[in-house]
């Protein structure tokens, strides 16, 4: 048995070759579409990653800006506090009434955790050893107490987690 076509008619021989001729064309068109597909595809998938990042670069810049405002607001607020601890630490402090006293420290200390329940934390203690990433020296005297420790603080410092907002000032042991 032959496996090659025959044809008897030129007439068989023209459909044939118009199929074949149709088919090719249709073969290239849709090796034509396929490549508009891929590059409607490559475009929209282009277009998606760049909406997730736009959209996580307007998150981060949002981020930014909420931690900038609240730095602006601490910084606005530590004046008032260190107020509050300058009039604690005053001669005149001893002379007013214990009611008062009292109304004041509890504004202050509202201040602080306020301050606190937004991340930031006021540190400096009398005791604790000097830290040049959180404390700054004003001053060095004689006293009780360890070598580099930590005798007055003269104004409280802040950060914001790791972050410092503003070291402790403070006197410390020779």
């Amino acid at each position: 048995m032959n496996d090659d076509l025959q044809f008897d008619t030129d007439e068989e021989l023209g459909d044939i070759g118009a199929a074949k001729a149709k088919l090719k064309k249709l073969k290239d068109e849709l090796e034509k579409v396929k490549k508009e597909r891929q590059e409607y595809l490559d475009g929209w998938q282009r277009c998606k990653a760049d909406g997730i990042n736009a959209r996580k670069d307007i998150e981060a810049r949002a981020a930014r800006s909420a931690e900038m405002l609240r730095e602006a607001l601490v910084h606005d607020i530590i004046p008032a506090l260190d107020g509050f601890d300058l009039a604690a630490g005053s001669e005149s402090w001893a002379e007013v009434s214990d009611g008062w006293k009292s109304g004041m420290e509890r504004v202050r200390d509202q201040l602080v955790d306020a301050l606190k329940r937004h991340g930031i934390e006021r540190f400096g203690n009398i005791g604790e050893q000097f830290d040049p990433r959180l404390h700054e020296i004003v001053q060095e005297a004689d006293g009780a107490g360890e070598a580099n420790s930590i005798l007055k603080i003269l104004r409280y410092g802040y950060r914001a987690g790791e972050r410092v907002l503003r070291p402790a000032q403070v006197i410390t042991k020779s």
